[in-house]
């Protein structure tokens, strides 16, 4: 129990008496004027909004950068496809075993290459076109290889265009 110290003048001399302290002194003492009361859940609700609108934000930057990531690495499988896809287009268009005088065709060039089946690849499709045109004495040929990845939502596309000089 706590007490009191109450100082009671009385004419010439003054007199301390012990009081013990009530729970009615205590409440008296603690109360606050009307208009203060409920801050401090008016406070409490308002750093509750704060804390959610900034887990939002947090949560919607890291979905955006997982899809953004996303989106990068089929970019760059359909790219290392799109280029595997010239160089398979070159390999039909000038094949080593060729004869030495024998004069390249766009027409051994095929319209689509289905890229080998592993990690990197799968699920993207290339489509090649080849255009034979003549520049001053020599055949030039442009190639255009189109990959194409996708896996549910995302679909992303490259293209490599070639250009190589016949004889």
């Amino acid at each position: 129990m706590f007490l009191n110290l109450y100082r009671q003048s009385t004419g010439h001399h003054s007199v301390m008496r012990i009081l013990p302290r009530t729970s009615l002194a205590r409440s008296q003492r603690t109360a606050l004027p009307a208009r203060q009361r409920g801050s401090a859940l008016i406070i409490g609700v308002f750093v509750i909004t704060v804390m959610f609108l900034l887990a939002s934000a947090l949560i919607n930057i890291v979905e955006d950068g997982d899809v953004g990531l996303t989106q990068e690495v089929w970019g760059t499988r359909a790219l290392a496809a799109a280029n595997s896809g010239a160089d398979a287009a070159l390999a039909q268009l000038f094949p080593l075993n060729a004869a030495a005088n024998a004069t390249a065709t766009c027409t051994s060039v095929s319209s689509s290459w289905a890229p080998p089946d592993v990690v990197g690849f799968h699920a993207c499709s290339v489509t090649l076109q080849c255009t034979r045109y003549f520049v001053g004495s020599v055949f030039q040929y442009h190639i255009k290889s189109q990959a194409v990845c996708e896996s549910g939502d995302t679909r992303v596309s490259r293209q490599v265009e070639v250009e190589a000089r016949g004889n």
